[in-house]
């Protein structure tokens, strides 16, 4: 939703006037009285006012329940402070290096899942076909000789596939995907289990590019450093571009000031990332994993967000009905969101592959499920539709990933690792209950 959407009306507004855009326009002056003021958008208002103008808004987004991802900045903030204290080394380049890397393929999973939650359903299959893809690329590979480019794109493809299966079930046939998608879930894993044959596993090849997924590093502290820069280059254009395209249409656009504050954030934190991982003691350099990662949710982002059907998704998560009427091909964007969960839970399952050392019957298996939805729903997106972001994706994993970190570094047992996990996740679903509560009493949702 824009963020002319959100704009409440104001009484300043005279008949006339247009109630959003930052573009101001008089009524017809009565003849004999003073000429009108304009209308002015609120927002303009609050920017010129600086930093008190800025606080005062960031206090009524929070009375107002628009939280956004200030609870996941504090959990880092707290489980960074927590473990540190606990363990010296937890912020090491070693673990950091080890954060992103375990990071990586479930974080992939979690994107897909991602855009099945904006719909405001859920995916069951995700592991499932994740251990499908896994066992269609080792048997393609290792046993039948093929290339590996080829069969990584064939292992993608198969998740591409399944993904849209489960779409054209739930959205022609009409079938909760809730049920589709657990149908899902024990038949893939029966498929899996059958190509797998009765070894159960089949080692990765060294050397190979599925090996390669977790393991290459760039040790050139040039490919880290260069890295950070073009993300901080390519995330100040992007706010420049966009307060210039506003700014042609007569909307509020952020300040200079703001933009450089922000990149000046995003830079500080590439750039800590960018040294830590380049440190000499522990680390390897820039891991591939992470690098992959990163081009994931970029373009997932650019999807969501600049393009017709990224705003369709959003549409058809806020009211299905609405968006039909609007003219918006329902079945054909539940299909594709699905087949997108799909291809991306095969991607991330070459990944956990690759981790593991070879494809087995448990890729897939396990807690991975609770992973990628915990990661979606800690990191920000909503449970119930049509609010979120890409990017959660990314922070989401980070707390479960550096949680996980943290406890084994303790040595604290795995059970208690699932508890205080599960915990965390009930705790961002309150928190996305409570504010959209909020957000409804103050008329806001």
């Amino acid at each position: 939703m824009s963020d002319l959407a959100k704009t409440p009306a104001t009484s300043t507004e005279e008949p006339g006037a247009p109630a959003a855009g930052g573009m101001t326009a008089t009524a017809p002056a009565a003849e004999g009285t003073a000429a009108p003021v304009p209308a002015v958008d609120p927002r303009l208002l609050i920017r010129e006012e600086g930093i008190k103008g800025y606080w005062s808004e960031f206090g009524r987004k929070v009375r107002g329940g628009e939280l956004g991802s200030l609870p996941v900045f504090v959990g880092l903030i707290v489980i960074a402070v927590v473990f540190q204290f606990q363990n010296s080394n937890f912020l090491s380049a070693s673990s950091v290096a080890n954060i992103a890397v375990y990071s990586s393929g479930i974080g992939i999973m979690a994107v897909g899942i991602v855009f099945v939650l904006l719909l405001g359903e859920i995916d069951l299959s995700v592991g499932s076909v994740a251990g499908v893809g896994a066992a269609v690329w080792a048997v393609l590979n290792v046993n039948n000789g093929w290339n590996d480019w080829t069969a990584i794109l064939v292992a993608v493809l198969s998740g591409t596939a399944l993904g849209a299966l489960h779409g054209f079930f739930f959205a022609k046939i009409g079938v909760p995907a809730f049920v589709v998608t657990l149908a899902g879930f024990l038949g893939w894993s029966g498929l899996q289990d059958w190509m797998m044959g009765g070894e159960g596993s089949i080692n990765t090849p060294s050397g190979s590019v599925v090996e390669n997924l977790t393991n290459y590093f760039f040790a050139d502290k040039a490919a880290g450093y260069g890295l950070a820069l073009v993300a901080v280059v390519a995330y100040a254009a992007s706010l420049l571009v966009d307060s210039k395209r506003r700014k042609a249409a007569g909307l509020p656009a952020r300040p200079t000031a703001e933009v450089v504050l922000r990149t000046g954030v995003v830079a500080v934190l590439c750039f800590v990332v960018a040294y830590v991982l380049n440190e000499p003691s522990g680390a390897r350099g820039l891991p591939l994993a992470l690098v992959l990662f990163l081009a994931v949710l970029v373009i997932a982002d650019f999807v969501a967000r600049r393009t017709a059907f990224g705003r369709q998704v959003f549409a058809v998560g806020g009211n299905p009905e609405a968006a039909r009427r609007a003219g918006i091909n329902v079945d054909r964007i539940r299909i594709t969101v699905f087949a997108v969960s799909g291809t991306l839970g095969a991607f991330g399952g070459l990944f956990i592959a690759s981790l593991s050392g070879g494809a087995t019957k448990n890729v897939g298996a396990g807690n991975t499920l609770m992973l990628v939805i915990a990661a979606a729903v800690i990191g920000g997106t909503s449970l119930f539709g049509g609010r979120g972001k890409v990017w959660s994706a990314l922070l989401g994993m980070i707390v479960i990933q550096s949680i996980q970190q943290g406890l084994n570094m303790i040595g604290m047992a795995n059970a208690v690792q699932y508890m205080i996990t599960g915990a965390v996740l009930l705790a961002a679903v309150v928190i996305d209950s409570v504010s959209r509560r909020t957000q409804k009493t103050a008329g806001r949702a």
